[in-house]
């Protein structure tokens, strides 16, 4: 066989991670835009959507046929569009969706720290404070709109997993369960939900718990939790189950186990501590393993902090102050595994 066919294919295959870049920029249009919101229910004309999104009827018809070649949308009688499977949790109402993180990765905030990767290649340094002469969190909180749309982001992240949690992690005979870095509640909720009896506190910044009282509301769980702020370098609240979900990777070695300590000065003598992160494992050749690397390279870009293997997780704990007991397998499809871990 000729070399030709099979060089072309790769050719193929490098242009189109190439302009990854583009794919996403289109879908983030059309979200901005509201476009998946707008064909929900019926294919809809390309001038009544343009007059909804306030939009230049050409230009939106360019999009929306790049949606179709992408496969999230595809056009009936000509000129009428509408969504397909694939692209529903594009929607804002859709219990899997994506919006909010569409929203964030298209922002021209992580646009503009993306464009800043060969920067942190060089150097180490984080791409997002070179691109922004700031860490992430301090930008966060000095943008207030961004940082509701990253809150959000991080709330679909966590809905994808929170109900496997439960299921794959016994938390019978718990008391408290301490959600550290918890966010808007999400992963909390799915735990005691699942748990009848336990109490819960859910422990963040006042930026990160927004929204909180809405979910426990939602779910009927209003008088078994509690929802605390504070700085979880320096101090934590007291229980006998801590969940940390997410937020190990974003920091280095250093600022890990300040924080892990903090968990070990709080936690009951015989208490859990359940670490939710991706596990980098030592092959490549796994989706799972793909999911980690990737998440790791935007740990780069964004807080300069790293995925880590199971021994690094191992060292981490033992620094703090804790045994490392079990790592599960990875929880409802995702790269996200429980390490679990045991006071020393």
């Amino acid at each position: 066989m000729s070399d030709r066919p099979r060089g072309l294919a790769g050719q193929a295959n490098l242009s189109r991670m190439a302009f990854g870049y583009a794919t996403s920029q289109i879908l983030y249009a059309a979200v901005r835009l509201g476009v998946p919101d707008l064909l929900a229910e019926e294919a809809v004309p390309v001038a009544r959507l343009a007059e909804r999104t306030g939009s230049d009827p050409g230009a939106l018809h360019r999009l929306l046929r790049a949606l179709v070649v992408l496969g999230v949308a595809e056009e009936g009688e000509p000129g009428c569009f509408t969504l397909t499977p694939q692209g529903r949790p594009l929607r804002a109402d859709h219990p899997w969706s994506m919006r909010s993180s569409l929203l964030l990765l298209g922002d021209p905030a992580t646009w503009q720290a993306w464009g800043a990767l060969t920067h942190s290649v060089r150097t180490g340094e984080t791409a997002w404070d070179h691109a922004h002469g700031e860490p992430l969190f301090d930008h966060l909180a000095r943008h207030p709109d961004l940082s509701a749309v990253f809150n959000r982001a991080m709330r679909e992240g966590t809905e994808r997993i929170a109900p496997a949690l439960p299921r794959a992690y016994d938390f019978t005979g718990a008391q408290t369960v301490v959600d550290v870095g918890g966010g808007n509640g999400t992963l909390l909720a799915a735990v005691l939900a699942a748990t009848p009896g336990v109490k819960g506190i859910l422990f963040d910044t006042a930026e990160g718990v927004a929204g909180a009282d809405e979910e426990f509301r939602r779910a009927g769980l209003s008088d078994r939790c509690v929802i605390e702020t504070g700085d979880f370098f320096e101090a934590v609240p007291g229980g006998d189950v801590m969940l940390v979900k997410g937020v190990l990777h974003d920091w280095d070695d250093r600022r890990c186990v300040t924080l892990l300590r903090s968990c070990r000065r709080s936690i009951a003598a015989d208490g859990r501590l359940l670490v939710l992160e991706p596990v980098m494992p030592s092959a490549l050749g796994t989706p799972e393993a793909a999911g980690a690397v990737m998440s790791d390279i935007a740990m780069l870009v964004y807080t300069g902090g790293r995925e880590r293997g199971s021994a690094e997780f191992g060292d981490l704990l033992a620094a703090a102050g804790f045994d490392l007991t079990e790592v599960t397998p990875p929880l409802g499809g995702s790269e996200i595994r429980i390490l679990v871990a045991h006071p020393a």
